[in-house]
């Protein structure tokens, strides 16, 4: 983890699951003002996580980007 920044995901839409490009990252639940105790999850070995927080399921998907993920726009910019 050391070397790179920690990408932060919010799920403005409240999507079940959201699919990202990346595997360690920090959820926020939504973006401010309601967003949740900044957590930071990492999937190791798997392929998905659940947020303790809101229950977002992230997915990984290797054809996203770092700053991609569908929904589109999960990733917050001004964060990562």
């Amino acid at each position: 983890m050391a070397g790179h920044l920690v990408p932060h995901l919010a799920n403005d839409s409240g999507a079940e699951k959201v699919f990202v490009g990346v595997k360690e990252f920090k959820c926020m639940g939504a973006r401010p003002p309601f967003d949740h105790p900044h957590v930071y999850l990492d999937m190791g070995q798997d392929a998905q996580v659940l947020c303790p927080y809101c229950s977002t399921l992230y997915l990984f998907d290797p054809r996203l980007g770092e700053a991609e993920s569908d929904p589109k726009n999960a990733v917050v910019n001004e964060f990562a």
